[in-house]
């Protein structure tokens, strides 16, 4: 092995002890001690790579994201219709948690919904994935498929919001967490927001109206 491709290796070791530890112990109630025991090295070796917990913290979410905002992107350019756009975000972000759920929970709990530290520090950074989201309902909206009496940029929050409100459930463990419920989550989000809560008279529970 290179000495490049070491030096990744240890790089990416610390992270996913990284995530270990602030899952399990909190991002502000751990040490960085605590994170080089979890991967096996010296302590003096995570500072090599990383400057602080916070680095860390910023590098994990920013790996994530910049995933998602990719998705996304990739997805408003393709041929699927709206409603079929918002399932595969949607379906993304949930298997993201299927098959990371400390990461997803580090991102959520430690960064996300921390208003007043690193959410704010990249809230930048959020809105985007927010920005996205939106321009596919606005656009949908423009051309019919989706009904204006939502504002484009509220059903983007709301989109966001449900997904949230799922991965916080499994989180703290309050939803069911097992493949046949987060394959109805899928479908349950887009419902939620496409389908509404109500089928008005005429129109069937499945329209792809918003």
């Amino acid at each position: 092995m290179s000495a490049r491709a070491a030096a990744v290796d240890k790089r990416r070791l610390i992270l996913d002890a990284a995530v270990r530890v602030f899952a399990q112990q909190g991002f502000h109630s751990c040490r960085v001690s605590d994170v080089a025991d979890e991967a096996g090295v010296a302590y003096g070796l995570v500072y090599h790579y990383f400057a602080s917990k916070s680095e860390m913290l910023d590098t994990l979410f920013l790996e994530r994201w910049d995933v998602l905002l990719r998705l996304i992107h990739d997805v408003d350019e393709g041929d699927l219709e709206p409603r079929a756009k918002l399932q595969a975000i949607a379906g993304f972000i949930i298997d993201s948690y299927r098959h990371d759920p400390d990461l997803m929970k580090v991102i959520i709990v430690e960064v996300t919904r921390a208003a007043n530290s690193f959410g704010l520090t990249h809230l930048e950074k959020i809105q985007e994935a927010f920005k996205g989201i939106e321009a596919i309902v606005e656009r949908a909206q423009n051309e019919g498929v989706f009904s204006s009496a939502v504002p484009a940029q509220f059903a983007s929050l709301a989109f966001y919001g449900v997904i949230e409100q799922a991965l916080t459930g499994w989180i703290f463990g309050v939803l069911a967490a097992g493949d046949e419920e987060f394959e109805e989550a899928k479908r349950s989000v887009v419902e939620t927001v496409c389908g509404g809560l109500e089928a008005p008279a005429g129109r069937s529970a499945s329209a792809g109206t918003l």
